[in-house]
């Protein structure tokens, strides 16, 4: 399959993403390893200024918009949380109004996150994809540029975090990463591909958002009637035909997994790194904790892909519970 860019274009994108996101850490933490019995390697999108990986893709989907094009009267985009922060952020560097659409009953800490970068908040819809044609329409009717959740050039910005990865721990036999829309999945296995490397690339899903699984099984688009999961950055229910072919070219197989799992998860990952996680980012540790037997004698990668956890669902998951959704 050829490859969605090429190493020079993820060179470029570099100056890009550093405008916004400075290198982010990637840690072996030891009671990880103590708890698991191998090494592994914790990628902290976590520690962007948003909290999350999507800081990188936004500045680079509109600033190739704008050499290609030129500037927008303003951006408008549909999201669950970080996509929206990361478009906010963008827009407010680039100087562009931005209009974000989110769900009902979207977490308020995320909402009021995305208001503070100075976005205009719309709530409409039941879910991502509801809202996500409610931004298109605001598109239309505005003029306004619509920042998708997949394309190649957010696919992009966000890959430079799998060639920091990669420079980092060049010795990884396997990275689980979380799969929402797909394009940290397809940076990481674009950017494996770029390197020459061998390692297994895990994407990750949850029971309850199953489309990309039910979709990577049947090796055609699969949708679902609900994405109710606590991890909000996984609540897909329309995948992408792009990311999607992706993953069934660099990725063997798709691991799913339960909000019980993804919620140990957060819980472990506080306790062994003192990180918060949200769902999504502790979506990946799930995953390794289920193939643990497997991976004695190896060494792990996991993309601790954002932190941004309501609080109130972060008071259930450390008191010992699962967010009901």
């Amino acid at each position: 399959m050829t490859p969605l860019f090429s190493r020079s274009e993820l060179d470029a994108a570099f100056p890009i993403v550093r405008q916004l996101v400075p290198e982010t850490p990637a840690y072996l933490w030891p009671l990880l390893e103590k708890r698991f019995g191998f090494k592994i390697a914790v990628k902290h999108e976590n520690h962007t200024p948003i909290g999350a990986f999507k800081a990188r893709s936004s500045i680079v989907y509109i600033q190739k918009h704008i050499e290609a094009h030129g500037r927008p009267s303003g951006v408008v985009t549909a999201t669950r949380g970080n996509h929206g922060q990361s478009m906010a952020l963008a827009a407010r560097t680039l100087g562009l109004p931005a209009t974000i659409v989110v769900p009902e009953g979207n977490a308020d800490g995320k909402n009021r996150a995305m208001q503070a970068f100075g976005a205009t908040l719309v709530i409409e819809g039941r879910d991502f994809d509801i809202s996500r044609r409610a931004a298109e329409r605001i598109a239309e009717d505005s003029g306004f540029l619509m920042v998708p959740s997949f394309h190649k050039n957010i696919v992009l910005g966000v890959a430079t975090y799998a060639l920091e990865f990669f420079t980092a721990q060049p010795d990884l036999d396997v990275v689980y990463v979380p799969v929402g829309m797909g394009s940290g999945a397809c940076g990481l296995i674009t950017v494996r591909d770029l390197l020459g490397l061998k390692t297994e690339i895990v994407p990750v899903v949850t029971e309850n958002a199953p489309a990309y699984g039910l979709s990577f099984e049947t090796g055609a688009i699969v949708t679902t009637e609900t994405a109710r999961t606590f991890a909000d950055g996984m609540a897909c229910r329309e995948p992408v035909q792009a990311a999607l072919d992706i993953l069934k070219a660099g990725a063997e197989r798709i691991v799913c997994v339960t909000d019980d799992e993804i919620a140990e998860a957060v819980r472990v990952l506080f306790a062994d790194t003192h990180n918060l996680a949200e769902g999504a980012g502790a979506a990946a540790l799930a995953a390794l904790a289920r193939d643990a037997q497997r991976l004695k004698g190896k060494k792990a990668g996991i993309i601790l892909s954002g932190g941004n956890l309501d609080e109130t669902m972060m008071q259930t998951v450390l008191s010992g519970g699962t967010p009901m959704v």
